[in-house]
């Protein structure tokens, strides 16, 4: 797992999954977007590594209940292990017909320190991990256990989350519109041009409720553009 500066972690709180997007496709990403999650508690931007859990379907035999007292479990395993300041991503297959986790085990990443959880599948006790602080997304609400349709197999290793590959240590950066995976190797220079766009998107949005043409302005074209946000910038000491 590669290491990401403190400092790198910081800027992305500060920039959109849309902006992060649009600097990961200039440098020829285009599937980084994961589908299908939505956040349940809107707050500031969640940003940490990967640390995933990998579910296949569950076979009748293999997920009873008493499955869940074997310490050796990859759900329950993997609640344990997971790093401080990570992100718990599940690979449940897209499917949301039966549990990826609940509400007492998101609670004990959120307790051990951890900065979100992802899944392309659903949670129980969807209600109360509505209301913890740490950022969870899922594709809906699901009550029946994990059991019933998961069988957990794998812990951090590569898994692919609403069709998007996601591997251990790349940095998750979910916002209040969904959720994107930056490979690990770049993300300092992904987070520093990201910064920059938002410095000059803040500047065009401004402009344009001003009553200007977004001809010229976005992209900047006009050579006035250019004058006009160093200006911009300077004044608002950005």
């Amino acid at each position: 797992m590669r290491d990401v500066a403190f400092d790198v972690l910081e800027r992305l709180t500060r920039v959109s999954t849309a902006t992060l997007t649009t600097a990961l496709f200039r440098r020829g990403f285009r599937n980084v977007f994961i589908q299908g999650p939505q956040r349940m508690n809107p707050g500031p931007n969640m940003v940490g590594p990967a640390y995933t859990l990998r579910y296949i379907p569950a076979r009748e035999d293999l997920d009873v209940l008493e499955c869940f007292t074997d310490r050796e479990n990859p759900q329950r395993k993997g609640v344990e292990e997971c790093p401080e300041g990570a992100v718990f991503v599940i690979d449940a297959r897209g499917d949301a017909s039966a549990a990826s986790a609940g509400g007492i085990l998101v609670t004990r990443l959120q307790v051990r320190g951890c900065n979100g959880i992802v899944t392309d599948g659903g949670f129980r006790d969807s209600p109360e991990i509505a209301e913890l602080e740490m950022p969870a997304y899922h594709a809906r609400p699901s009550a029946p256990t994990n059991l019933t349709k998961h069988h957990a197999v794998a812990l951090n290793e590569p898994v692919g989350c609403g069709g998007v590959a996601v591997f251990p240590g790349d940095i998750m950066v979910g916002d209040n519109e969904g959720v994107v995976c930056i490979p690990a190797h770049l993300a300092q220079e992904v987070a520093e041009e990201a910064v920059e766009m938002t410095v000059f998107e803040d500047f065009v949005l401004e402009t344009v409720q001003g009553g200007a043409s977004i001809f010229g302005l976005y992209p900047p074209t006009d050579p006035q553009t250019k004058e006009d946000f160093a200006a911009w910038r300077q004044s608002r000491n950005r």
